[in-house]
């Protein structure tokens, strides 16, 4: 792939722009008005029985997942093993691992739900983003969050309940650092800077989007206001209507009466063999056919839901075959913006 130069460019100059959804190939491809598509949380296998996937053919299922018409694949950010939450995600460290996908990948959204930002020195994280930004030519959607497991805390030195505080910090060094040319910035925890430095590359497009995982110890005004998306936890049905509201809620507070920007959710699916059983609430997402999982997106597009991302590791069949039923039944319907 040809990168294109220089590396450091007038698009850069539009940092804290209003982002709009025709600017990046990954987040383009993902987040569309008036439309959804479905994603993918790796690992892209089963392991209802054991904590760790074996991530045997995860190249092989990358490309038969990018075939069959998801539009992003989503890495979670899981520093260390934590045997009480039973769960050590894709294993591999998540930026590196989506670099390792994108090779093997032409056109799927690669990205994060989502890197937990406390724990993450800002200046190095906009020097792997922008460079994964470069490298994929613009598949790249960073998904932030302020992480829920509190044992990894002490071993990183950092106080739990500070992690909203820090966020925020991390966000706005992050910002600065990715976007603009030869930065000012004083933070308490993460360096200062007098604009005689400047971080290269500079995103593709001026701005690597970000997505607030969860509500990352913020308020949806303050998510709505800074980032580029949310993503939330999957809603109950009878829940969704009042689950866009509140966002839609948030963007007028912030944005005025412009279009809102999009919204998505994401957890465990279980499919269910029985295409038409209906939506059932499970521990960290549902339980759903996957005829009833077409119309329970129908419901979420029509209300203005953006994106699905959905974690089968919780379904005992294989994961190929998972995917031939989504196939069939969902994804023609939700295709990704090519």
């Amino acid at each position: 792939m040809d990168m294109q130069i220089p590396f450091i460019d007038s698009a850069a100059q539009a940092a804290h722009a209003p982002f709009e959804w025709q600017d990046h190939r990954g987040y383009d491809r993902v987040f569309r008005h008036e439309a959804l598509t479905v994603g993918l949380i790796l690992p892209l296998e089963t392991h209802a029985a054991s904590p760790h996937p074996s991530m045997a053919n995860h190249l092989q299922m990358a490309r038969r997942a990018e075939q069959a018409g998801v539009a992003a694949l989503w890495a979670r950010d899981i520093p260390l093993y934590d045997p009480q939450y039973g769960d050590s995600g894709q294993i591999f460290e998540p930026l590196i691992y989506i670099g390792h996908l994108a090779t093997a990948t032409k056109h799927i959204t690669l990205g994060t739900t989502g890197i937990v930002l406390p724990m993450r020195e800002p200046l190095i994280l906009a020097k792997q983003v922008n460079s994964l930004d470069r490298l994929t030519n613009g598949r790249i959607v960073i998904g932030m969050s302020s992480g829920d497991r509190p044992a990894e805390y002490p071993a990183f030195g950092i106080d739990f309940d500070s992690r909203g505080e820090r966020f925020r910090d991390a966000y706005e060094v992050y910002r600065k650092a990715s976007e603009e040319n030869f930065p000012h910035f004083d933070s308490p925890r993460f360096g200062r800077a007098d604009g005689s430095l400047t971080m290269l590359p500079k995103p593709l497009f001026g701005r690597v989007p970000t997505i607030a995982v969860g509500r990352s110890q913020q308020s949806l005004d303050w998510i709505a206001s800074q980032m580029d998306g949310y993503l939330g936890f999957v809603p109950e049905p009878a829940r969704l209507s009042s689950f866009v509201d509140e966002w839609r809620q948030a963007n007028r507070q912030t944005n005025g009466e412009d279009e809102p920007k999009p919204l998505a959710f994401g957890g465990f699916l279980f499919l269910h063999p029985e295409r038409d059983y209906p939506f059932r609430r499970i521990g960290g997402g549902l339980a759903i056919g996957s005829r009833a999982l077409r119309g329970f997106l129908d419901q979420a597009r029509d209300l203005g839901v953006s994106h699905v991302a959905l974690n089968p590791r919780v379904t005992p069949r294989d994961y190929r075959q998972i995917l031939d039923e989504l196939h069939r039944d969902v994804l023609p319907y939700f295709p990704p913006n090519e």
